[in-house]
């Protein structure tokens, strides 16, 4: 099946969580020249450092937020921004168990303003913790409501389906 290719990457997302993530971000924005958008990542003094004197990138080449409390408001926080800006592809920085479910939310959120996201996982070896389908699948039902009404309804589905999607839902 025939699939246009999606246009060169304009922004790196880096979800926050792992310095790992920053530091893999820091190393791709020196090397591509792209600008880093890090949601919920580390402090500005840390972030300060690995970005600029570390790694010699401008401060405007990075900008850091801190809106987001959990994957789907990584994504929900920065969407409307990021197609103000134009933004229509953007590698997205993640752990590489956390990418899977990051991929599902950021897809569904992202994609419904006409963002194309490539994954740019970060190995986490011995600290890889897996995540199962039901946190998956409740953080990709989380986001296709959030298309839909334009609202987190995590507190209503926690009330209303414990059972179903209650206890799948988090970070």
């Amino acid at each position: 099946m025939w699939w246009p290719a999606p246009p060169p990457a304009q922004l790196i997302l880096v979800l926050g969580g792992d310095p790992a993530r920053e530091q893999r971000a820091a190393t791709l924005a020196a090397r591509d020249g792209l600008p880093v958008l890090v949601s919920g990542g580390s402090n500005p003094e840390y972030a300060h450092w690995l970005f600029e004197l570390r790694q010699g990138l401008p401060p405007s080449q990075v900008q850091l937020d801190y809106r987001a409390s959990d994957t789907l408001s990584n994504f929900t926080s920065l969407v409307d921004d990021l197609r103000r800006a134009r933004i229509r592809h953007v590698l997205l920085v993640t752990s590489s168990d956390h990418m899977e479910r990051a991929l599902l939310v950021g897809r569904i959120v992202a994609g419904s303003r006409g963002i194309q996201l490539t994954p740019v996982p970060v190995d986490c070896a011995d600290s890889c913790q897996p995540e199962g389908r039901r946190k998956v699948w409740g953080d990709g039902v989380r986001a296709a409501l959030w298309v839909l009404s334009g609202r987190d309804l995590k507190g209503w589905a926690a009330a209303h389906l414990p059972g179903w999607l209650g206890g799948g839902i988090g970070r």
